[in-house]
């Protein structure tokens, strides 16, 4: 029988890599999205996944997917909080809406989700969460300030809830992601991308394959005695 993963933010640049390589690993994958339909039925079709719109940051309406999953699908063997945003702005000029939105999706949102599914991976005593953060989440970020905090409130998150659920048999590790080819990343200039490409010492971009791989590691067998871990893909810019 198929385990099922969520996948949280699944129609972005990273989400999709991550459904596509689960659903590659023998996983069913649930394909979370929030405005993104016509993308969703689309990557669903062709990894025979299911797309399921729900806003990670409302908690009424996270723990009613929940239910519904469970009904239709029975337990989430795997969870992966995906679905962020960002902003860049100076943090004394962002506007408070855009602050409360990178919060409540990134840091609330990861916390909700595994809020609501944690329960039934403790009763079988087995199941993981696999968190995404960012490197600015372990060194900050000028200008994403609130981007940075939330980033590192998954961090602290991950550590913690890893060492509550350990001996329920729940892995619950982190991927911190450096900086990835994705839309996110197409507001900035040639000459920036040229400038941040020269702080990578692999001289290269992240692709959205990476972060699908890493995930793939964590949430597999041969990562069986690891958790509580941020796995940094950056390509070396944070060391």
């Amino acid at each position: 029988m198929k385990k099922t993963a969520l996948v949280t933010g699944g129609t972005g640049g990273i989400g999709e890599a991550v459904c596509r390589q689960l659903a590659s690993d023998g996983y069913f994958v649930i394909i979370n999205y929030f405005k993104a339909a016509e993308r969703a039925e689309s990557l669903s079709r062709e990894i025979h996944g299911y797309p399921m719109q729900f806003d990670v940051s409302d908690e009424k309406e996270v723990h009613s997917a929940a239910a519904e999953i469970a009904d239709k699908f029975g337990s989430v063997n795997l969870l992966v909080n995906n679905a962020g945003v960002s902003e860049i702005e100076l943090f004394t000029h962002i506007n408070q809406d855009a602050a409360d939105k990178i919060l409540n999706i990134n840091l609330k949102g990861t916390l909700n989700c595994s809020r609501a599914f944690l329960p039934s991976m403790i009763r079988e005593k087995s199941g993981g969460i696999i968190n995404i953060s960012s490197m600015w989440g372990q060194c900050g970020a000028s200008c994403e300030v609130d981007y940075s905090a939330s980033k590192a409130g998954i961090i602290g998150f991950t550590k913690a809830l890893a060492k509550e659920v350990g001996l329920s048999g729940v892995r619950v590790n982190c991927v911190s992601p450096g900086f990835i080819m994705t839309e996110m990343n197409s507001r900035f200039s040639d000459d920036e991308l040229n400038a941040i490409r020269e702080e990578i010492p692999l001289g290269s971009f992240g692709k959205p394959k990476h972060i699908a791989d890493a995930v793939s590691f964590l949430a597999s067998d041969r990562a069986e005695f690891i958790t509580g871990q941020i796995l940094g893909v950056n390509g070396g810019m944070v060391i």
